[in-house]
């Protein structure tokens, strides 16, 4: 570190010389010492990777010098190559996410034909039948929001009316795509940042575990660099210190860890089970497709389209349920899921009991005794007829938040700042958001000659995404509790705010542009 006096003499220099020092005066370690990294990103998923492909896709970051560490095989494209099979793990991604992804040259790199863009959303009451439906062209909403910005002008409010404006453009409330296509996009773009002499900055180290981070030694003489608050990171291939240290680690993050940064929240006891269907109707390319979920008193259970007939199935329930439902047949399986859309709650649960041993006879005689009316059906919708195989999981639900998303040298972006209930599909897109956010503030880090490291540059990410996260945590957590209900003034409170809500454009409009990230 400098001492008060050349930091003092640093301070006044001009913007490009400080920038000039800070990214350069530590490049090199003296024989004997770890390797020196501007940014050590541990976590290779969709937020380490799309942190990365920001930094190198601004000119003011990219001669950083990178490495991202992960501890999965990142060479080989994880996505199928038969079209007719489908991972499990999808996510929805937002207009934001997209014009993110689009931003650092990571989207063309996905297989489009794999991805699907839907338009309108229903969401129904499985107690009650209430129901809502969302869609991002909905006129009654715009002719409010005009109104709203006329009393307002020049607000803040126009500006987020014009990138709802923007998203509803061309309908799309999200776009589904595998887990694997945008990780294989977002190496893709690395590959190719690499083919460039200025731009081939990051050393990648994938099937490379972490083990153990603490901070460096002291220098022991006036020529010896200070290492005694970087984070040294160690790994088979030797020992890196970090100017910053990014935790794109997961839930379970070792970077948290060793910052000593708490993360509280509680478990839901439920598992969100997941799997790939097929459908009866198959889909032409032009054709607008709509997701549906219904909120059941075990948890919500989504159906998010996929290309041609198929559909990503996300079902939040009891672990009892999950342990069940993969228990069954395929056959019973698909009944099991149709029920779960078409039957009232005591005949799905008497379905997931042990003693209902063959759920498609149970499914074919209940459905015609239940009106779709009863049950807030929307119309129409499609029909499950089978499942992929091998694609029926289940993992637990747990809502997480750390008190902090950064310290001295270090950030936290993804699952290792925040997890949250997939019933609002914005997991990925929260650690999406997180990624851009931190790049932008290190690109103008340097661009005013910070050191990145520093709480100077880190502050202002924190600001924005901690209170940005928790507001969103907090909603959804609460969604959750509220729709648990299977009885009672809940429910009654609950489905009169869905019908009131449907009848307010405004209302939705801002839902609307909460949910597609327009913020």
């Amino acid at each position: 570190m400098p001492s008060p006096a050349l930091l003092k003499r640093l301070l006044a220099l001009p913007p490009s010389l400080r920038r000039s020092f800070w990214s350069s005066s530590a490049t090199a370690a003296p024989a004997g010492k770890p390797d020196i990294y501007d940014v050590v990103c541990v976590g290779g998923g969709p937020a380490g990777l799309s942190f990365v492909s920001a930094l190198q896709s601004h000119p003011a970051t990219r001669a950083l010098k990178v490495a991202l560490i992960d501890s999965q095989d990142l060479t080989t494209s994880r996505t199928a190559n038969d079209a007719e099979k489908y991972s499990n793990r999808c996510s929805s991604l937002t207009p934001s996410s997209l014009r993110f992804l689009e931003g650092i040259g990571a989207w063309e790199k996905a297989r489009e034909e794999r991805t699907q863009a839907y338009h309108a959303m229903d969401v129904w009451d499985g107690v009650s039948g209430s129901k809502i439906h969302f869609d991002m062209v909905d006129k009654q909403s715009h002719g409010v929001l005009d109104s709203i910005a006329e009393m307002v002008p020049g607000s803040r409010f126009q500006a987020s009316r014009r990138k709802y404006e923007t998203s509803a453009e061309d309908g799309v409330v999200a776009t589904m795509c595998e887990n694997s296509n945008l990780t294989a996009a977002l190496l893709q773009r690395l590959k190719d940042f690499g083919a460039g002499e200025q731009l081939a900055q990051v050393q990648m180290w994938d099937k490379t575990k972490v083990d153990s981070i603490d901070l460096g030694p002291e220098a022991v003489d006036e020529k010896s660099l200070d290492l005694s608050q970087w984070p040294i990171v160690t790994t088979q291939h030797g020992q890196i210190a970090a100017r910053l240290l990014v935790g794109a680690d997961g839930a379970n993050s070792p970077v948290r860890q060793f910052a000593g940064i708490p993360s509280h929240g509680w478990d839901y006891n439920q598992h969100g089970l997941v799997a790939t269907l097929h459908l009866d109707h198959p889909f032409t390319a032009s054709e607008l497709r709509t997701a549906y979920q219904r909120f059941l008193p075990t948890g919500p259970i989504a159906l998010l389209p996929l290309p041609d007939n198929k559909a990503s199935l996300v079902w939040s329930t009891n672990p009892q349920h999950a342990a069940r439902l993969k228990q069954l047949s395929p056959s019973d399986f698909t009944a099991t899921v149709n029920a779960a859309f078409r039957l009232m709650p005591v005949d799905i649960n008497y379905m997931l009991t042990p003693s209902a041993s063959n759920q498609a006879e149970e499914f074919a005689w209940r459905e015609p005794a239940t009106p779709a009316s009863s049950t807030g059906l929307p119309s129409p919708f499609p029909r499950i007829t089978g499942v992929q195989e091998g694609t029926v999981a289940s993992f637990p639900l747990r809502m997480r938040h750390a008190d902090t998303y950064t310290g001295h040298r270090l950030a936290l972006i993804g699952d290792a700042a925040h997890t949250i209930h997939p019933l609002a599909g914005q997991g990925l897109n929260l650690g999406l958001a997180d990624a851009e956010a931190l790049a932008t503030q290190l690109a103008y880090g340097m661009e005013h000659g910070m050191d990145i490291g520093s709480c100077w540059c880190l502050d202002g990410y924190n600001s924005e995404r901690w209170a940005a996260n928790n507001a969103m945590i907090g909603v959804v957590d609460k969604l959750k509790k509220v729709y648990s209900a299977g009885s009672g003034p809940v429910v009654w409170g609950r489905s009169l705010g869905l019908e009131v809500i449907d009848r307010l454009g405004a209302v939705k409009g801002a839902f609307m542009g909460a949910a597609a990230g327009t913020r």
